[in-house]
């Protein structure tokens, strides 16, 4: 009997991530294998994003790769599919498109003939980490961005539903898992009746045994809340780090962006972690070249990276999305001149991440170890995510062990192995 085989291929975020896995633990259950890298396979799903111009490129692209293999049945699915309903050619011949609002259902919809099993995950392939999608859709409507189009209304899952799919984690062997969704500082637990804050779910998660680390996955500043710092500060396995959106450091740009915070407000929300822990550390997001940025505006953004110290800033060039309020804007930002602007904050960023690095030499933390190097050695991240690597050391990926920060580069800590948990 012939084998039944699937490839999935995901474009995005962590919770596309975490969608696409759900679909391979369904395809396994029923037989299905995963095809090898040339093998041509029974069923392609393609996971898309559409948030920058440059995620529909590569959408489109791997839609196109899968097409010229000619598999039995080829589905896509994603913010790309639900951003536009009339896409042109690129989905033409395509044999399932199915919409946001109804991805979780997608394999009884393709398949009605089949029973298949609940959407959920109980492991994340090739990852050490495992995210859990808490939370989908957004009500935040920001003027540059097209995911409350195409992920829809806020709604969350149930804290009973995310406590099972954790402890089912940890029993096949996860030891840290990243709460995600489209924008979990929504978290309300699923239910209208009676709200339940991202606080409470957190210090459930604290309590399941075999767990050793909890991380928020992204937040804005004025979602984090006093009862969501006593619960990340005092959780016995909550990582002292999050990571928390700025987009830009000129208040004039984030009530252009339709933001809900200033920077100021930012400010006071990292101080108050780090008033409780002074080794807490923070990561974030900025978009570049907004429409109307001037030099100002970027400087404050560059000093704001300053300021902060970040561990890591995930750097963004501005890209028109269709149909959102920013597209319509005048004084759009010539595209030279972004690049130079980028180009001029990551160095800033990586700077800036060096010199908190340093803080941290000679110092010995417990790090969860995530891939392999080059030339042998794993690295990893320490619970305030900060990167550090073993280099000719062997390490069983998936593994938390105690290392000393010795040194430090540009790109990570380099340490020694001084005992395993």
């Amino acid at each position: 009997m012939k084998r039944k085989t699937y490839k999935i291929v995901t474009l995005g975020c962590r919770t596309n991530q975490y969608e696409s896995q759900a679909y391979a633990n369904q395809l396994k259950e029923k037989g299905y294998v995963l095809a090898k890298d040339n093998e041509k396979a029974d069923v392609c799903i393609v996971n898309t994003c559409t948030v920058t111009a440059a995620a529909d490129k590569k959408s489109l692209y791997q839609i196109r790769r899968l097409k010229k293999e000619f598999p039995k049945k080829l589905i896509v699915t994603g913010c790309l599919v639900s951003g536009s309903k009339k896409r042109a050619s690129p989905l033409e011949g395509v044999d399932a498109i199915v919409q946001n609002d109804h991805k979780e259902n997608l394999l009884p919809m393709v398949f009605p003939d089949e029973s298949w099993s609940e959407f959920k995950i109980n492991h994340f392939e090739a990852h050490t980490r495992a995210f859990v999608k808490i939370q989908d859709g957004c009500n935040s409507y920001c003027s540059y961005c097209v995911i409350p189009f195409v992920r829809g209304r806020s709604r969350s899952k149930s804290v009973k539903e995310i406590i099972k799919e954790v402890k089912a984690l940890v029993a096949n062997g996860y030891r840290e898992v990243v709460l995600t969704g489209i924008n979990i500082g929504d978290f309300d637990g699923g239910n209208l009746e009676k709200k339940v804050p991202l606080s409470v779910l957190v210090k459930e998660i604290d309590t399941i045994e075999g767990l050793e680390r909890i991380r928020i996955s992204s937040i804005d500043p004025d979602e984090v809340d006093e009862a969501l710092i006593e619960a990340v500060i005092h959780g016995k396995k909550t990582c002292q780090s999050m990571h928390i959106v700025l987009q830009s450091g000129s208040n004039i740009t984030l009530k252009k962006m339709g933001r809900k915070y200033t920077k100021q407000d930012f400010i006071y929300t990292a101080s108050r972690l780090l008033k409780e822990n002074p080794d807490f550390t923070f990561t974030t997001d900025l978009i570049v070249g907004f429409p109307g940025e001037t030099e100002e505006d970027f400087l404050e953004t560059v000093e704001m990276v300053k300021k902060m110290c970040f561990a890591k800033v995930h750097l963004f060039p501005y890209s028109d999305r269709p149909h959102t309020r920013a597209s319509r804007m005048e004084s759009k930002v010539d595209q030279k001149i972004i690049a130079k602007r980028i180009k001029t904050l990551k160095m800033v960023a990586d700077r800036v991440a060096y010199d908190l690095r340093n803080r941290y030499l000679s110092r010995t933390f417990d790090v969860l170890f995530e891939a392999k190097v080059k030339g042998g050695g794993v690295k990893g991240h320490t619970t305030h995510f900060l990167p550090i690597c073993l280099p000719k050391e062997k390490v069983r990926l998936g593994e938390i062990i105690s290392v000393k920060c010795l040194e430090n580069t540009f790109e990570t800590l380099i340490g020694k192995k001084v005992g395993s948990r």
